[in-house]
């Protein structure tokens, strides 16, 4: 199985990728210091696919429950989680039993929330089943809750045990879940490796044909990409705020259609177009570099615009970003391929000229 360390000290982990390995989940259980209880939280459009994770528990007598939400953003409240700690201490889960996340982001961040706060933290494992979960949200300890005015606005830093990602559920996925996921891969070939962008813009076909060598390679160097980010700073206290380029508009765009119209890849590859265009407008690169991202958008199928939007509720909207300090956004731009920085000083209108060209 490949594998990509997380170095965090004590707090390190691995990310396992392969074909089949759900199996490696009830041995890695089995071997660690874990009570031999535990709760699966997964959602309605994957249940059905527990059988290869649940079989293997099976097999090292490993007792468990599984607790389903519904499926989609909108089960990323406050209100799931307190079911959840309800199922949890029914079952009698303790400090030491696993809380096993299995499925896409919403599952992942709604689970990884639970275990964080639960008797103020059980042992927690990603088995993500989306691409998007895969390359993102299952690594770098980020949990969180939507509340009614913003997305994850509640959450907590909270590091997992280990990761599991089996490149045979992506075999189950539509076409437009491999899609949203490729929104947040284009971004690793942005902010770190041009390299990894040009293997992109070959591979665009392979990828949808769910060639399993280039599948391997896009999803690992991802994880090595966000590990290396995480490890050099754990709590976005500076640089893995790189890792939000494209998302202060994304989380706009998400906000403003009621997280209905479009699903996060698809607003992040919104968001990134826009956060180029800015980058443009101010001058940090040329317009060579917009065409060229969008041509890779395009190409991977990736939706590009928000028509319609309102522009000044959108803008309103990026204040309410996390990583607004001070009344003042701070921006992800780029400065060519494999290079970002961020800004707090960026003019009103370039934004708003931005985001105008998005919703037109």
């Amino acid at each position: 199985m490949p594998k990509v360390k997380v170095e965090l000290g004590a707090d390190s982990y691995d990310i396992f990728t392969g074909e089949k390995i759900l199996g490696g989940v009830g041995k890695f259980i089995a071997e660690s210091k874990f009570t031999q209880k535990i709760l699966i939280v997964t959602d309605s459009n994957v249940e059905k696919f527990l059988s290869d994770l649940t079989d293997s528990l099976k097999a090292y007598e490993i007792n468990f429950d599984v607790a389903v939400i519904p499926a989609g953003e909108t089960s990323k409240n406050l209100r799931e989680a307190e079911k959840i700690y309800t199922r949890a201490i029914e079952f009698g889960l303790d400090r030491k039993s696993p809380i096993i996340a299995f499925g896409g982001g919403v599952v992942g961040d709604l689970a990884g929330f639970v275990a964080a706060t639960y008797l103020r933290g059980v042992p927690f494992i990603q088995v993500p089943t989306t691409l998007l979960a895969q390359v993102d949200s299952s690594v770098g300890g980020k949990t969180a809750v939507n509340h009614e005015l913003g997305k994850n606005l509640i959450g907590a830093f909270y590091q997992p045990k280990a990761v599991f990602i089996d490149l045979d559920t992506l075999k189950t996925l539509p076409d437009r879940e491999i899609k949203c996921g490729l929104g947040e891969v284009v971004k690793y070939g942005i902010i770190s490796d041009e390299k990894f962008f040009e293997y992109l813009e070959l591979n665009a076909e392979k990828i949808f044909n769910l060639d399993v060598e280039v599948l391997t390679h896009i999803v690992k160097r991802s994880c090595e990409i966000k590990a290396e980010v995480v490890s050099l700073d754990e709590k976005e206290s500076g640089l893995r705020r790189i890792l939000n380029f494209g998302h202060t508009i994304a989380h706009a765009v998400e906000k403003i259609t009621d997280y209905e119209k479009y699903r996060h890849g698809e607003a992040v590859a919104i968001g990134m177009l826009g956060a180029a265009l800015i980058s443009w407008s101010v001058g940090r690169i040329n317009f060579n570099d917009v065409a060229r991202l969008k041509d890779l958008l395009d190409k991977l199928g990736l939706v590009t615009n928000c028509a319609g939007c309102d522009v000044e509720e959108m803008y309103a909207l990026t204040f309410r970003d996390k990583k607004t300090v001070g009344g003042k956004v701070n921006w992800v731009l780029m400065d060519g391929f494999g290079k970002v920085e961020i800004t707090d000083d960026v003019p009103k209108d370039d934004v708003k000229k931005s985001l105008k060209i998005l919703a037109a």
